[in-house]
């Protein structure tokens, strides 16, 4: 009674505290609503006041291909922050839904009214479901909006692409004696610039740029010196080497043209960041250092590669077999070319930040084309090989074709005035075919190193054989990593260039770098790089961390325990598995896969796994069982069957069994769960064994029954307890049949006692003129044995007849001659 008398006071309680709580919670709720619907309205008009800006900067700067970029980044930037907001109000859509469903439709003409508290809450509901609707529709617009933006972009920066390569230029107007005072002029104003920025940085930043220079010098030199340390032969050519391998001379042309160059840019770039960050630059002198470095970089990767692949000095280094001479003419005509381009480019940027004329231009880049061209047909024309008459031989007929094709192109399109499209071929060739090759020489290098044995012959390998325990599969294992390492590297650092040199700007390469670390979208599915590289890191992450905790768990805290082996080896392969399969859910969870996902392709394998794989779920589950209920442990002597012999291995399919022959049996699970199985050695190793022995008719037999008794309790491995006993089992055909059982402690020597008892038996019983009868065996006829090469007998056989018929012809031609010679005498 008194029970219900309190539920009752509750539940009064609770409906006159209810509806002040919902009012508050719903006023509270609103609040919440209105201010999120103010801050995104507020966002949004944000976000199209700088669509607006960035519109009208679209038609004041659409001839720079940079800023259009710059402009496209930000416009993606604000399409994000867009969807972003149309994405705040998700939550919130979802309950006022669920809540209208909730409240349900309201009544229909006729029906009774509800209540005015639901009413009100009907129609606040609907009313801030607008007002979130009208949020969200602004946002969309704006997304359309800034996306006809970027697609407009797109279409200006085709179109100047366009327009630089199809733009041709009067020669006559260029090629005129005006040219020459114009080139003094801005020659002088360049040299002005130029000195005017050293007197004031000699005089107001010298500490500064000393101090620039000494640290991208010394980040430099860490670069090239710590290369040198680590990749030792494989930097520089041993002229000590007389036949080095390909794999050898690979590895010298790649490293010693990327660490050189890595380390010289880092130089290079290291000091103008660091030149910046001091202020010693001003404007125009900063865009004039930043266009001279990149063209020292790439004259200095061109020498050095050209250098690595001929090796002028060291002919048995070269990965092309040209001749020494041509080697040398090849590397100087490389560098030259090089050269051309690098400062024609430099003066591009001279003349662009100037304000040059455009006659200036065009005369630097004709000029310019004209030289390419030309260096461009004498390396085609050139005569690197000797045949074996010491005759010249020219390069391969499509690769001369090829240079004397591009080198005429480029002199042709410059002599009709098309001087950019002359550049832009000039530049690639230059450029692209010198990122190319080297991009082509680290494949081949990796691909080197990944071979069989290919590891092993570098010097990395070599040391790690040397100073480790790695054995020679480990290595190629090791060697396999590495190889699509250097690939992934040589992808990584190679492509950038090339899409930069293709026209590409670094806004491009960007934002595709964002689309794939973020999620390309291909249909309903997001496949994210960035994810799917977390999730495999996490999981290699979590696999390492389960393979030492097992092997801490086992090694200090078991071992110190002095737990059994085999709860040893089931405690470490149920942490193994545990481990591996959590590090795998981990590792799908942070690659962005939605575990709720794959249930109904779980729920569609279950039955091909029902039908086509129940073998192996049986073992599976066996094998779980035997972990779990440890029947038999490793280092057990059990009996399955006809197998016989110690457990090695116990894992989720199978179990390792060695027989007393070193013969390994991999017998699967279900068969040890399903069938009888004899384990001697279960609880303890405590068992016994059995000698039979015989005598003769007419012995006494309880002399030996005394005698073998005695030997048994003689025995050093026989227990005393349970003590050894001798029992008179029958009397046999041929003899008085007696068994000695004794137990051991341990049952595993049990062949050892049973060996040494019958030797000591044997001896007694001569000693005691006890006889061992045996039983009289039938004599065996020997009988001659059936041959056994048929093809022996079938030729021996061939070879009587042969010799038979030939006989037979002999016999018949003598009568027929002694025939002939009976012929009478004539009278």
């Amino acid at each position: 009674m008194f029970f219900r008398l309190l539920r009752l006071i509750l539940i009064l309680a609770l409906v006159v505290a209810a509806p002040p709580s919902f009012d508050a919670l719903a006023q509270a709720i609103g609040q919440g609503a209105a201010g999120l619907i103010t801050d995104q309205q507020k966002a949004i008009q944000d976000l199209t006041a700088k669509t607006d800006g960035l519109e009208k900067k679209i038609q004041e700067d659409g001839e720079d291909d940079a800023s259009l970029v710059e402009i496209r980044l930000q416009l993606e930037e604000m399409s994000r922050a867009a969807l972003t907001s149309a994405l705040a109000f998700r939550s919130r859509l979802t309950d006022i839904n669920n809540r209208i469903e909730t409240l349900g439709p309201p009544p229909a003409a006729g029906q009774p009214q509800e209540p005015n508290i639901v009413t009100g809450e009907r129609q606040a509901l609907a009313s801030e479901k607008a007002e979130i609707n009208a949020v969200i529709a602004s946002a969309q617009n704006l997304s359309i909006r800034i996306n006809g933006l970027i697609d407009k972009i797109g279409n200006m920066r085709s179109e100047l692409f366009r327009n630089l390569l199809t733009k041709r230029y009067e020669l006559s107007d260029a090629l005129s004696p005006q040219v020459v005072s114009d080139a003094q002029d801005e020659y002088v104003n360049l040299y002005k610039a130029v000195s005017s920025w050293l007197s004031f940085a000699f005089k107001f930043k010298f500490k500064a740029m000393l101090a620039a220079t000494f640290i991208a010098l010394a980040l430099a030199v860490v670069l090239l010196v710590g290369g040198r340390r680590l990749f030792g032969r494989i930097f520089e050519a041993d002229a000590s080497i007389e036949d080095p391998s390909y794999l050898s001379r690979l590895s010298v042309a790649f490293w010693s043209t990327l660490l050189p160059t890595l380390a010289v840019g880092a130089f290079l770039a290291s000091t103008v960041f660091l030149f910046n960050y001091y202020n010693v630059l001003r404007g125009d002198i900063g865009v004039f250092l930043n266009a001279l470095a990149a063209v020292i970089a790439v004259v200095f990767c061109v020498n050095r590669l050209t250098n690595a692949a001929l090796e002028p000095r060291l002919p048995n280094w070269r990965l092309i077999p040209v001749e020494t001479g041509p080697a040398r003419r090849l590397v100087r005509l490389t560098t030259a070319m090089a050269i051309v381009i690098g400062v024609n480019n430099f003066l591009a940027v001279v003349n662009d930040k100037m304000g040059s004329p455009l006659s200036v231009t065009i005369v630097r880049s004709f000029v310019a084309t004209i030289i390419f061209g030309v260096i461009l047909i004498l390396m085609a024309l050139l005569k690197p090989f000797k045949a074996r008459d010491e005759s010249w031989r020219p390069w391969p007929a499509w690769l001369r074709y090829t240079a004397i094709a591009l080198g005429l192109f480029t002199i042709t399109a410059a002599l009709l005035g098309y001087i950019g499209l002359a550049l832009f071929v000039a530049l690639q060739v230059v450029v692209t075919g010198t990122v190319l090759i080297t991009a082509y020489i680290g494949f081949l290098s990796a691909r080197a190193i990944g071979e069989e044995g290919g590891f092993a012959d570098t010097s990395v390998g070599r040391w790690l054989s040397t100073n480790s325990s790695y054995e020679e599969t480990a290595l190629d294992q090791l060697g396999l990593v590495v190889s699509i390492a250097i690939n992934v590297m040589i992808v990584l650092v190679f492509l950038p260039l090339i899409l930069l040199m293709w026209g590409f700007q670094p806004g491009d390469i960007q934002a595709w770098a964002y689309k794939l670390a973020t999620g390309i979208t291909i249909g309903s599915v997001t496949i994210s790089v960035l994810g799917i590289l977390s999730g495999i890191v996490v999981f290699v992450i979590g696999y390492f961390l389960t393979r030492w905790f097992q092997g801490w768990l086992d090694g200090s805290v078991m071992a110190r325990g002095r737990v059994d082996t085999g709860v040893r080896n089931s405690i470490r392969l149920a942490v193994g598995y545990a481990g591996v399969a959590l590090a795998a859910l981990v590792g799908v969870s942070a690659a962005g896969i939605d575990l709720s996902n794959l249930a109904l392709v779980a729920g569609a394998l279950s039955l091909g796994i029902g039908f086509g794989l129940q073998n192996v779920v049986s073992n599976f589950v066996s094998g779980l069982i035997l972990l779990a209920e440890r029947p038999f442990k490793v280092g057990d002597w059990i009996v399955a069957g006809e197998i016989s012999g110690t457990v090695k291995k116990i894992s989720v399919r199978a179990t390792e069994i060695e027989t007393f022959q070193r013969q390994s049996v991999i017998l699967p699970n279900s068969n040890l769960i399903n069938n009888a199985v004899g384990n001697w050695t279960h609880r303890n190793k405590l068992g016994r064994v059995e000698i039979k022995v015989g005598v003769a008719y007419g012995s006494d037999v309880k002399r030996v029954h005394a005698l073998l008794l005695d030997i048994a309790r003689n025995h050093p491995l026989v227990l005393k307890n349970p003590e050894p006993f001798v029992l008179f089992t029958n009397f046999g055909a041929a003899a008085l049949e007696f068994e000695i059982r004794v137990f051991l402690a341990d049952v595993l020597n049990g062949a050892i006692v049973q060996n040494d008892i019958r030797f000591t038996v044997l001896d007694v019983f001569d000693s005691e003129h006890i006889e061992i009868p045996s039983t009289p065996r039938a004599e065996v006829k020997k009988h001659e044995a059936w041959p056994i090469d048929d093809d022996k007998i079938e030729a021996e056989f061939a070879e009587r007849e042969e010799a038979e018929a030939a006989a037979a012809i002999e016999r018949e031609r003598l009568a027929k001659s002694k025939r002939k010679s009976r012929k009478p005498d004539p009278d």
